[in-house]
């Protein structure tokens, strides 16, 4: 198995787990962030349909270049919406929600700069999981 095809398992097993746990522990995420809950709720429900929507393209045996596409541009909106988030609450925000919107935004570009440029190896990629058992 190339690298290429596991870049999509890295998106979608890194939101869905991100989404998971900041839902999770939004609670408190929210007194250590000094973000409102709301918004970390909002951040872990984006990134769990972030992820369903990878975990869906991991699955396609033959994935539309535009599917792909889509899910760049998306990665790299989501990040450019994490730094307008840091820079709206810069003065609100604990060092630690400061990390937590900047690092995404890192994270998230970073799979959105992958993405655009694998983007015809992941539209051809068999690199799917079955979907029965034989």
């Amino acid at each position: 198995m190339s690298r290429t095809p596991k870049l999509l398992w890295v998106d979608c097993t890194a939101a869905a787990l991100a989404g998971i746990a900041v839902v999770a522990l939004s609670g408190w995420l929210s007194r250590l962030h000094l973000l409102p809950q709301e918004l970390l709720v909002f951040i872990g429900l984006v990134n769990l349909l972030y992820g369903t929507y990878s975990f869906t393209l991991v699955r396609l045996a033959r994935r539309p270049l535009f599917l792909i596409k889509l899910l760049a541009f998306a990665n790299a909106a989501w990040a450019i919406t994490c730094l307008g988030l840091a820079t709206a609450f810069w003065h609100q925000a604990s060092v630690f929600g400061l990390a937590h919107l900047a690092g995404e935004a890192i994270f998230v570009g970073w799979l959105a700069a992958m993405e655009w440029n694998q983007r015809h190896q992941l539209a051809r990629s068999p690199d799917t999981i079955p979907t029965t058992i034989t």
